[in-house]
């Protein structure tokens, strides 16, 4: 299992993580994954994927005021917190899809409804237009991350060099934790979150498993063809975006917005990258705007 002696421990890393007792571990083919399922078992489900770097409790807010009325399933992704890849892994967008595909199964349950944050809605995206998994009735997206990244002729060879490297995830982790090279990456997502948020992302980064499942997932991302993933969606999605995010421009949920037609597109003036960490219960009404112009266009989104 890839990480073992140099990834965070349930038993110690995981005595303060957020919404604990929702957590579980359960093993697929390609993966031992940790994920948190919460809310009423027969109510329809909500899947929620964080984006690179991030783990589960990158939901902590929006877990509690979700599981009131859908049954919530959010994992930490293959090589990220706690989750295990068997083997060497995929971590490309289509490696994502095959192995929550897996995980779906598992839990023998189709999620009704997708949200996905950055990078996580690209996978939201790819899922739901996936011939391989059952059909949900709603794509959220929050900052997603659906076009290459500027500079990615560059940005991309270098993570692949960076993950190639056995002791580049080591030297990012004990630079995370000797220097304010932390506090400084938070700082760059323009979002304020608060003081938990901050400390358990330092434990991510302080993680050398974790930090590699980031590389990893970095030099596996291809987003050159994915306009035509999102005009095969079967349904309008919901694309949320912050016009102060630094990170994934604007221009990303627009140009989104335009390829699935006849989605709904909300735009914030504040929150940064991280709007769902900093502002919870403004996306939580966000969704419920957009679940209900679905039912008024005739279609239940749960």
């Amino acid at each position: 299992m890839s990480g073992a002696r140099d990834g965070l421990h349930w038993e110690t890393d995981g005595t303060s993580w957020p919404n604990r007792s929702a957590s579980q571990f359960l093993k697929t083919a390609s993966c031992d994954w940790h994920v948190q399922l919460a809310g009423p078992e027969d109510a329809p489900v909500i899947l929620l994927l964080h984006g690179t770097g991030a783990a589960s409790h990158s939901w902590r807010h929006l877990l509690p005021l979700l599981s009131t009325r859908f049954r919530v399933v959010a994992p930490d992704l293959p090589g990220h917190g706690f989750t295990r890849t068997r083997g060497s892994g995929d971590l490309s967008l289509p490696g994502m899809v095959r192995v929550l595909t897996e995980l779906l199964t598992l839990i023998d349950r189709c999620p009704a409804i997708i949200i996905g944050h950055s990078a996580g809605a690209a996978i939201a995206v790819m899922l739901a237009a996936s011939q391989a998994s059952a059909v949900p009735r709603h794509v959220v997206g929050i900052n997603g991350a659906y076009l290459p990244i500027r500079g990615n002729a560059l940005f991309s060879p270098l993570a692949k060099a960076l993950f190639a490297n056995p002791f580049s995830a080591s030297m990012f982790s004990l630079l995370a934790r000797a220097t304010p090279l932390g506090r400084n990456l938070l700082s760059a997502t323009g979002s304020s979150i608060d003081e938990e948020g901050k400390a358990l992302y330092r434990r991510l980064l302080a993680s050398p498993a974790h930090v590699r499942g980031a590389l990893g997932m970095m030099a596996a991302w291809d987003l050159t063809r994915f306009d035509a993933t999102l005009r095969r969606l079967p349904f309008p999605m919901t694309l949320i975006a912050a016009r102060d995010d630094p990170m994934v421009p604007i221009e990303n949920s627009t140009h989104a917005a335009r390829q699935a037609a006849g989605s709904r597109l909300v735009l914030t003036d504040r929150g940064g990258h991280l709007l769902h960490e900093c502002r919870a219960a403004d996306v939580v009404c966000w969704l419920d705007e957009a679940i209900g112009e679905q039912r008024s266009n005739g279609a239940d989104a749960a």
